[in-house]
């Protein structure tokens, strides 16, 4: 389903991403990890047409993103890492407006976004200003709403970032339900390791622009000798604290600020 060979994303004569290369396979919950500043959402923006390569090729469902920006599109939802719902209207009017801009039928939106409300329980809610709703209540609107297109791929930019374990748990099993009943792709970014070790089939690990490890929950802790995904992953990239902003995360704010309106 999305296919990225020997990716290169410059900004000067700064290498954010270096010669990436991964698969993911159709209906696959997959994990793209990296510390702050690793170039996970520089990989993120070129996958969703938001950044064109410096070299290298990607392709989501057969198709270049370079070339064919407006079908690739079609086929992927996303949830930023910030907030990009219209706080002053009702999650339906969310969820409409959504459909609209992707030209899905009157209909088939009504049904769509009354079947995805349910399953995101949110269905009693639908009336209520989004400004009303708590973290986790945005958090599954803007994951519903995603999907309301019905997209072969959804991509997940911190999609629990300060949710308590109950709606981060929450979330996951809806997400999950999706991924199974509708085999939906998911590509997602997590700082929780327990979560990505929990949800993830396969995994991989970027650290200064460049993939350091790929492989299973259980494959990258063999390789590192380590108990669980977090040791893993320390053991692969270290412990230094890194700059939060420096692979592009203030342009991904921006885009996401943009898609609002």
């Amino acid at each position: 389903m999305i296919r990225v060979q020997n990716l290169v994303k410059r900004f000067g004569e700064v290498a954010a991403v270096d010669g990436v290369s991964f698969d993911v396979q159709a209906g696959e919950i997959f994990a793209f990890l990296g510390p702050n500043g690793a170039g996970k959402t520089t990989t993120i923006q070129m996958l969703t047409t938001l950044l064109r390569p410096t070299e290298g090729s990607i392709t989501l469902d057969g198709l270049d993103p370079v070339s064919k920006p407006l079908d690739v599109r079609r086929r992927f939802g996303i949830v930023f890492q910030d907030p990009s719902l219209d706080s002053e209207l009702t999650a339906a009017e969310n969820m409409d407006l959504h459909g609209v801009l992707y030209h899905v039928p009157r209909r088939i939106r009504v049904e769509r976004a009354e079947t995805l409300l349910k399953l995101f329980e949110l269905w009693d809610r639908r009336n209520s200003r989004v400004k009303e709703f708590s973290g986790g209540m945005r958090r599954r609107l803007e994951i519903a709403r995603g999907l309301l297109h019905t997209p072969k791929i959804l991509f997940l930019d911190e999609p629990t970032l300060g949710l308590d374990p109950q709606s981060r748990n929450l979330l996951w099993t809806h997400i999950k339900h999706l991924n199974e009943t509708e085999g939906v792709t998911v590509f997602l970014t997590t700082h929780y390791m327990d979560e990505a070790e929990r949800v993830a089939r396969r995994i991989a690990i970027i650290d200064h622009g460049r993939i350091v490890a790929q492989g299973t929950p259980g494959e990258l802790k063999q390789q590192t000798g380590s108990e669980s995904l977090e040791q893993a992953f320390l053991a692969l990239t270290g412990s230094t604290i890194r700059d939060e902003q420096a692979d592009g995360s203030d342009q991904m704010r921006r885009m996401a600020k943009m898609w609002r309106r």
